[in-house]
């Protein structure tokens, strides 16, 4: 009987209480709002149904899994409009329930593939155009507009304020890319382990739609992989490795007085830190070339970094570090593992961390080729 029941049961998912309930407060809200705004727009007209069943469904995706790429807006609007039409238009061309409603099923699913728009729940919308009854076949395309559309874009508006709210991003961003050097070598985290054609030629070969955004899955590899690498690498913490005389530069510095730091001390970036010596950003020579102009070989800022200040609502430039530097910016603290920076600076295609001390106070730097020495001493140390 335990052997049964470990076959039919699915293993049970490594997701926290606090995420549960949040997804089924997410679809109460969700279903209740859509059913009640549904209720108000259409209370002078009985004959429309104010909420269709296929909205529990979409619910469940966008709720519980607003990562998928089967619950994204496009999927949901795009997907339960296209299987409405699908399923009217079969409705009023074949006679036979049954005939209808497989083939309005399979031309939906086709349909939506072919314009990436796979949304399970559109499938019983589909069906629903099909087998909903004399009220739903006299609605004819009405059905469409409403309650399909109008459904659809109360639910999607919901989640889309909700999800984010509750701390999930919706709709689900790509995840961010590291720095392009513009050459043919690979991101740091590709350097390691598999490559991105080989996810896609297993992606080819194993030929079946996966509910997981494609990036997502290689995230969660390379990550797997860089935790088995931590699991095997060193003891050291940031303190043993990091430089403590530091350079810094204030917000209110000039950018000729950072490019001068920079070129003196033979420096790639400096922190930037607050009166309380708290880090606020980090001006690189990146940053130095791409948001600065250079007149008479000294940075100012330039039309195209004013208007981009403008545009991000920060204050009037005025020619200093605040104008270019990189803030928010990624920190460690002293005791954070040596294997936990390096997973930072791959991931993220960082040279530099910043460290901090509890109350962010600026206590050091690590760059990439701290790393190294520090994992080659520790190596021939043992």
């Amino acid at each position: 009987m335990r052997h049964l029941l470990h076959v039919i049961l699915p293993e049970a998912m490594p997701v926290s209480y606090k995420e549960r309930l949040r997804s089924a407060m997410g679809a109460l809200i969700g279903i209740l709002l859509t059913g009640f705004l549904g209720h108000l727009a259409i209370s002078d007209t009985a004959a429309l149904p104010a909420l269709i069943a296929p909205m529990g469904a979409s619910a469940v995706l966008l709720f519980a899994v607003p990562s998928s790429p089967l619950a994204q807006p496009w999927s949901i609007l795009c997907g339960n409009i296209v299987s409405a039409v699908v399923g009217v238009t079969i409705a009023k061309l074949v006679m036979d329930p049954f005939v209808a409603a497989g083939l309005a099923i399979s031309i939906a699913i086709a349909a939506m593939m072919a314009l990436r728009c796979l949304h399970p729940p559109s499938g019983a919308v589909a069906l629903t155009a099909v087998l909903g009854g004399s009220a739903i076949h006299d609605l004819g395309y009405g059905f469409v507009l409403w309650p399909v559309t109008g459904n659809s874009i109360v639910l999607l508006t919901v989640a889309v304020i909700f999800n984010n709210l509750s701390g999930r991003r919706y709709p689900h961003a790509m995840r961010i890319q590291p720095t392009n050097h513009g050459t043919k070598d690979p991101a740091p985290i590709q350097r390691i382990g598999f490559s991105s054609a080989d996810l896609d030629d297993v992606l080819k070969d194993f030929d079946q739609v996966l509910d997981i955004d494609r990036d997502d899955l290689e995230t969660i590899l390379r990550r797997t992989e860089l935790r088995s690498y931590r699991r095997r690498a060193t003891d050291l913490d940031c303190a043993s490795i990091m430089s403590r005389d530091v350079v810094a530069v204030a917000p209110d510095h000039p950018l000729k007085t950072a490019h001068e730091l920079m070129r003196n001390h033979h420096f790639k970036a400096l922190p930037v830190t607050n009166d309380n010596a708290e880090v606020v950003g980090i001006v690189t020579q990146t940053d130095l070339l791409d948001k600065a102009s250079w007149a008479s070989g000294r940075p100012t800022i330039g039309l195209l970094q004013r208007v981009r200040l403008i545009f991000s609502g920060r204050s009037a430039p005025n020619g200093t570090v605040e104008d270019i530097m990189t803030s928010p910016v990624k920190t460690v603290s002293s005791d954070t593992p040596v294997e936990d920076a390096i997973i930072i600076l791959a991931e993220q295609g960082l040279h530099y961390l910043p460290v901090v001390s509890g109350k962010n106070k600026l206590v050091g730097i690590i760059s990439q080729s701290d790393v190294m020495v520090g994992m080659l001493i520790d190596r021939a140390g043992k």
